[in-house]
């Protein structure tokens, strides 16, 4: 029996990684991100081994939506389930992408761009803006994004999942969200800064989008993956 490809999908989770932004009360912009460090070292336990052995316990903290992340409908709507309440059928599905690389910073994609062909119902769409290329600079601040027309067309065909290689599956500068509004009321999972799309374009997939199964959380990274088929 031959053995399962996989692609993996995830920016590295790291102390100091990028994150995401907001201006306090005073118009201060902050930049939020993780923090990772040994809470125990090998060198604080041994002695609680004799000697004999040592471990150490990691301590991070985070705000849920950094990284390679999944949200909730608990993220939009108060009392909406929390990724607690996802089930794996809803996280592992069959996937497409959509090649919607090339585009401006702010540009808006439409419905024009999905596979005329494509049976999408029930299907993790994964749009591939190429946009992972400008993780960590500044030009990652600045994205195309999927249209509220587009999520109209996704709503409607019955899909599983939506993700993107972009910061925001939003345009930032609408405060109305159509995107995650219209997505998440209709149960469908976001996901946001996908990298490595590039891999499976033509090539039939699974994507794997599975959170730690933590109640009351509205949103959480995962480790996002493509098993070949």
């Amino acid at each position: 029996m031959s053995l399962a490809e996989y692609v993996d999908l995830t920016h590295e989770f790291r102390d100091g990684m990028p994150g995401f932004r907001m201006r306090d009360e005073d118009g201060t912009e902050i930049e939020y991100t993780a923090e990772i460090s040994p809470f125990l070292t090998h060198e604080e336990t041994r002695p609680m081994y004799d000697g004999r052995a040592s471990f150490e316990i990691t301590e991070m903290t985070f705000q849920t939506a950094v990284g390679t992340y999944l949200d909730a409908p608990a993220h939009r709507f108060p009392g909406a389930r929390d990724v607690a309440d996802l089930t794996l059928d809803e996280l592992v599905n069959d996937g497409v992408v959509v090649d919607v690389r090339g585009r401006d910073p702010y540009e808006a994609v439409d419905g024009s761009v999905l596979p005329d062909d494509a049976d999408l119902a029930g299907a993790a769409v994964l749009f591939n803006f190429g946009w992972d290329t400008h993780w960590g600079t500044e030009a990652y601040r600045e994205y195309p994004y999927v249209s509220e027309a587009l999520v109209d067309r996704l709503v409607d065909a019955g899909v599983a999942l939506v993700g993107v290689d972009t910061i925001n599956a939003d345009d930032d500068r609408n405060p109305a969200r159509p995107t995650h509004t219209k997505l998440l009321d209709a149960g469908v999972p976001v996901v946001e800064n996908l990298r490595g799309l590039d891999a499976l374009h033509d090539r039939p997939f699974r994507f794997h989008a599975v959170p730690i199964r933590a109640v009351g959380a509205a949103a959480m990274p995962i480790r996002a993956y493509a098993e070949l088929r």
